[in-house]
């Protein structure tokens, strides 16, 4: 398991039991040693999703670290309305329009405009939506799908990208901070980092409840968007940090 799929299992565990998780049950069922176990922990702890106490941790967050894309896609799902209204204003009449994997975009997919666009996407919910709309050509990225986000991902779509240029590059986040916007493993950083480069407008998409939290893998700096789009409840420090940073901060 990679670190991030192995917290992944972790905070699984404790939502299933009463809350708590020890590091002795941890290390024998993730076949483990305490050492790399009270490391998970710590990150955790740091993400605001378990509190850790002498022998193990408690959960403290009641979202989920990574929650499936069916039960994601109806949280907040107004404020994912209202950011793909902002973001579909930002989109060319012709051109080439890449978009990643998550429950954001799969929401800009159900209203994305019948135009004379290329769509190039990781997204798989997603090109079922775009492929409905006669006028847009819309091309798969090869690659594993994870069951998590039904997002395809590895070194098919990466190699893909690099030889590819996009008009305009729509990716999303698990956290964004000062430092940057962050993704839960290293798979999903590489393919959005490639969407990222590969674009010529930069679009970061984000609900406000990923503001000011943040994931396992940093995947792009915030000076690297252009604009960022977010809904009206975005903490005004947050805001005024990535203003700072650089880009166009909206609030749908």
């Amino acid at each position: 398991m990679y670190p991030a799929e192995r917290q992944s299992e972790i905070v699984r565990l404790a939502r299933t039991g009463d809350g708590s998780v020890m590091i002795s049950a941890l290390t024998d069922h993730l076949e483990v040693t305490a050492e790399t176990i009270r490391r998970d922990l710590s990150v955790l702890e740091r993400q605001g999703i378990l509190h850790r106490h002498r022998g193990g941790a408690i959960l403290r967050d009641p979202e989920p670290f990574e929650a499936a894309i069916g039960s994601r896609n109806e949280r907040e799902r107004d404020a994912k309305l209202s950011i793909a209204a902002r973001i579909v204003e930002l989109l060319p009449d012709d051109g080439v329009v890449m978009m990643d994997s998550g429950s954001t975009t799969h929401v800009l997919a159900e209203v994305f405009p019948d135009r004379e666009l290329t769509v190039v996407t990781n997204n798989i919910p997603a090109i079922s939506l775009l492929a409905e709309r006669p006028r847009l050509s819309v091309f798969a990225l090869p690659g594993r799908v994870r069951h998590v986000t039904h997002g395809a991902v590895d070194l098919w779509g990466w190699q893909r990208l690099a030889k590819l240029r996009g008009d305009v590059a729509i990716v999303g986040a698990n956290g964004v901070t000062s430092h940057g916007a962050t993704t839960t493993i290293p798979e999903e950083a590489a393919l959005k980092s490639a969407l990222v480069k590969a674009a010529r407008f930069r679009v970061l998409a984000v609900t406000s409840s990923k503001l000011g939290r943040e994931s396992f893998c940093r995947y792009a700096d915030l000076d690297e968007f252009d604009v960022v789009v977010t809904d009206s409840a975005a903490p005004p420090d947050i805001a005024d940090e990535i203003r700072a940073a650089g880009p166009e901060l909206i609030l749908a």
